[in-house]
């Protein structure tokens, strides 16, 4: 057999690097994703901006210091069985890189969070899942970025006590809320606010997917309280504020969560809902500069995710842009410790995820003011933030009504400590010492 001298070789190599013929490293990024179901439209806009910014950085920056990201999603209609699925099937392609995994809801994060502690991949929960996951000396591989259910549950109440004037006490409000994990995560929030402020709170589930809400809403006007607070998902949210109208309740009387505070919440449900308020930690509108720099790049280069472009811009589109960013982001804090142009391995991800800085200097730099609040995460903190602005639908577009809020984080976080530190004795982890990790 002949052979090709080595000098042939690598001149060869270098000919095919120099015509960018060999392959780059690449980043893969798992994506349990839900673009049908009774939650579809809130995913396709969530994950159509998630990915047009992955697409953005390919094309503006040719990856993030050469190094490609690529992606593959698995349907799961938000359904927490196809969920773990979805995970299993794309967990083997992560196996060599992986960024961070979203997926959008608190029922299959819940499903996953052991599972990708064991596989060392890292969950990523923004602005949902686990909120004692935010003590990362329990929970590792599990993030609860920007802020969780719990420390917005108490923002919430923050500035309801501010429209009130300033006093809650023998005041009344409900917390009418999604019968789901999502749901039921803010209720010892909530709880602990009542005690300290005073007031009385009356909750109130709603079955899914929330289509049905009469009772629910007749209860609200006996009990007449002095504000709901709503945490709603999908149809449910357009449902209640249809229900309120029907039974005089003002909306303006009302804030929800951020998964309650789309266009997708308000269009449908047309002038019942004009006035009413949601808390959110990314705005809407293109005057955001990356947002408009997406459509000009990826669209003009006919690689948009999403068919329908008048998304762009929305509260969901920008938030699943705000993912996306916080993602590349850690990638790029990775890359500073474990090699530039090196795609990253689960637990190198789960390092950087753990070691963020992002300022509002480079979220400006990058465009994205207003995506996200600055963001510094640690061992003993995988919230990184805390903060929600409260924004209000006019009847055509949001618009914020607040600064940035932060929850009681006094009174929030030894609620998820206690939470972690039973989690770990039922499980028997031995919690990592986080004044060791660097």
């Amino acid at each position: 057999m002949s052979r090709k001298p080595a000098f042939a070789v690598a001149a060869l190599s270098l000919s095919l690097l120099a015509q960018g013929v060999l392959a780059a490293e690449e980043q893969f990024f798992p994506i349990p994703s839900y673009r049908v179901g009774p939650y579809g439209a809130n995913g396709q806009s969530f994950y159509g901006g998630f990915i047009d910014y992955l697409n953005y950085v390919n094309l503006k920056e040719k990856g993030v210091n050469g190094v490609q990201l690529t992606w593959e999603e698995c349907e799961t209609e938000y359904n927490n069985a196809k969920g773990v699925e979805c995970y299993e099937r794309l967990k083997g392609k992560a196996a060599k890189s992986s960024g961070p995994i979203h997926t959008m809801s608190t029922g299959i994060s819940y499903a996953l969070i052991d599972k990708t502690a064991q596989d060392k991949l890292p969950l990523a929960m923004m602005g949902y899942g686990r909120t004692d996951a935010v003590d990362g000396s329990v929970f590792p591989y599990a993030f609860p970025l920007v802020t969780t259910y719990q420390m917005q549950a108490s923002a919430v109440v923050r500035f309801v006590k501010d429209k009130l004037g300033g006093n809650l006490a023998g005041k009344k409000i409900v917390y009418l809320y999604h019968d789901s994990a999502y749901g039921k995560e803010a209720i010892v929030a909530m709880e602990a606010e009542a005690a300290l402020n005073k007031f009385a709170l009356v909750q109130i589930p709603v079955a899914h997917p929330g289509n049905e809400q009469g009772a629910q809403w007749l209860r609200i006007r006996q009990e007449k309280p002095d504000f709901v607070v709503f945490w709603g998902w999908g149809v449910m949210n357009q449902t209640a504020l249809k229900a309120a109208q029907k039974v005089g309740y003002p909306r303006d009387k009302m804030v929800g969560s951020w998964w309650t505070g789309s266009e997708e919440d308000v269009i449908p449900a047309g002038d019942a809902a004009r006035g009413y308020m949601a808390a959110t930690w990314n705005v809407a509108g293109k005057q955001v500069p990356v947002i408009a720099d997406i459509e000009k790049v990826v669209y003009g280069a006919g690689k948009g995710n999403l068919q329908d472009r008048s998304k762009i811009g929305s509260v969901l589109y920008n938030r699943g842009v705000s993912a996306a960013v916080l993602s590349v982001e850690a990638l790029r804090r990775g890359q500073e410790k474990f090699g530039k142009g090196r795609a990253l391995t689960g637990e190198q991800t789960r390092w950087a995820l753990e070691n963020l800085d992002i300022s509002e200097a480079r979220l400006k730099q990058i465009g994205a003011t207003d995506l996200l609040p600055e963001i510094r995460t640690s061992c003993a903190n995988h919230e990184g933030s805390g903060k929600v602005k409260i924004q209000q639908w006019d009847g055509a577009k949001w618009g914020p009504v607040s600064g940035w809020i932060e929850g009681n984080k006094a009174l929030i976080h030894p609620l998820f400590q206690a939470s972690a530190k039973q989690y770990a004795k039922e499980k028997g982890i031995t919690p990592r010492d986080c004044s060791k990790e660097k």
